[in-house]
């Protein structure tokens, strides 16, 4: 599998673009392209789709990179080590590039929250730029146990605190995925699989790198709004899904304007 990051115009957006399908199909990264797949974020246009989007869009987000080409050659995205650090070291090696149009952003004015008692997401006003706080609760009994992240999002924060953070999950929850048919190129080494004990075959980056995972998910979903999001987001044990909808959530109900910002 082949992924390529290339530069766009200003207010292109991100959008993935299959080269191996004919005269390469278009696919712009919003929500409204979202359809729903098990623990996975997937976009379709038209018949052409996109899988497991959520640790390069969370790339992209993270280090505030609002226009990009991303062209691939097949619909699953590559798993790497099951973090977003390969993309960013990419990113990072090509350079930024400074546009002068103004980009579009939603800042959060009113409390929007979606969810049950079990599991929720709030946007929150803010003080200024985007904020996140994680709650990842697994209960007793395992090795992942509760877990707890806040911070400021900035690409300096996301380098050091989220990129190299990697999927996670139970032993039991793989062989579901297995049995389904997803995760064909995963191994012990490219997801954190806990059994009892802890990492199976592996080690923790972080002591709470699941937690750090599950926010960095939150920020690859919270970009599918195809502008910068100004509040303070909280979530208690959310999934794709609920992140998916608070984005939708938010673009009806706040205002979207005008701001100058870095691009590339």
């Amino acid at each position: 599998m082949h992924l390529e990051f290339r530069p766009a115009g200003a207010g292109a957006g991100i959008v993935f673009v299959r080269g191996d399908l004919g005269v390469g199909e278009r696919i712009k990264a919003v929500v409204a392209n979202r359809i729903e797949t098990p623990r996975r974020t997937t976009l379709r246009s038209g018949t052409a789709n996109v899988e497991m989007v959520e640790h390069v869009m969370a790339a992209l987000a993270g280090l505030q990179i609002d226009n990009c080409e991303v062209w691939v050659d097949e619909a699953e995205m590559p798993g790497c080590d099951g973090s977003s650090l390969p993309f960013v070291t990419a990113l990072d090696s090509a350079g930024v590039v400074e546009q002068s149009e103004a980009r579009s952003r939603l800042v959060v004015r009113n409390v929007t929250r979606l969810g049950d008692d079990d599991s929720w997401v709030e946007a929150r006003p803010g003080t200024g730029g985007i904020s996140i706080k994680f709650r990842l609760d697994y209960g007793s009994g395992n090795a992942i146990g509760r877990q707890t992240l806040q911070l400021p999002l900035t690409p300096e924060s996301f380098r050091r605190e989220l990129a190299p953070s990697r999927t996670f999950v139970l032993e039991e929850e793989a062989q579901w995925l297995v049995s389904r048919g997803l995760g064909r190129r995963t191994t012990y080494q490219n997801v954190l699989v806990f059994d009892k004990d802890g990492p199976v075959e592996n080690e923790l980056r972080y002591r709470d790198e699941c937690v750090r995972h599950k926010a960095l998910d939150l920020v690859g979903d919270l970009a599918l709004a195809g502008c910068d999001l100004v509040g303070h987001f909280v979530a208690h044990r959310s999934g794709h899904r609920l992140n998916a909808e608070l984005v939708r959530a938010l673009l009806n109900e706040e205002e979207i304007t005008d701001s100058r910002r870095r691009s590339a």
